[in-house]
């Protein structure tokens, strides 16, 4: 074990191994701020305790970037039965749904964060689609993929690049890119080989 790990594993191990998946996570990101071990790329990273999003790597651990990413949208019910379909393909659950704000959230099976919300714009504007951005959903197979871009295009997206290997990315990268209805783009993409 690389001292990066050992120092972490030390941190985890000393304060007890039945702490809650929420603590562990804690006592990781601290043990990381106050430098347990030198990381100097994501590659020196503890993947069995922080785990990883890119590549090959399996996150064996749920350390999240993000708390929630939020997409405007016109027609909460048209926006609404686009994203239910298509998470139902990518076993994502949904959080909630209040059509009095509008607004519905939904995070992958099993977990509380991070999640994924619609809503009409809080500030009363009309939405509008930001240029260059985009929301990736990882998939856990290259058919995941492909179903889910045939399930976008039924539930009223718009396609943006057909399902297929992408090596300019890395040579494992299979995605998919589309529009939902309001003209948000959204990608799903697998990094696992076939």
């Amino acid at each position: 074990m690389g001292n990066a790990t050992a120092g972490i594993q030390t941190k985890l191990n000393s304060s007890g191994e039945d702490k809650s998946r929420d603590e562990k996570q804690i006592a990781i990101l601290n043990a990381l701020n106050r430098g347990a071990g030198s990381f100097r790329s994501r590659k020196d990273l503890p993947l069995d305790a922080v785990g990883a999003t890119l590549g090959n790597y399996k996150p064996l651990g749920s350390v999240f970037m993000f708390s929630h990413v939020f997409v405007g949208v016109t027609d909460f019910d048209r926006a609404l039965h686009f994203y239910d379909r298509l998470f139902s393909v990518l076993d994502v659950e949904q959080r909630f749904c209040d059509a009095s704000v509008p607004w519905a959230g939904w995070h992958s099976a099993g977990e509380t964060r991070p999640f994924f919300v619609i809503s009409k714009p809080f500030d009363g504007q009309p939405h509008e689609v930001g240029n260059g951005q985009m929301s990736a959903f990882l998939a856990t197979s290259r058919d995941q993929v492909r179903r889910a871009y045939m399930v976008a295009l039924e539930a009223g997206g718009s396609g943006e690049g057909e399902p297929e290997l992408r090596p300019q990315y890395h040579r494992h990268y299979f995605g998919a890119y589309f529009r939902d209805p309001d003209g948000n783009k959204l990608c799903v993409a697998c990094h696992h080989p076939e």
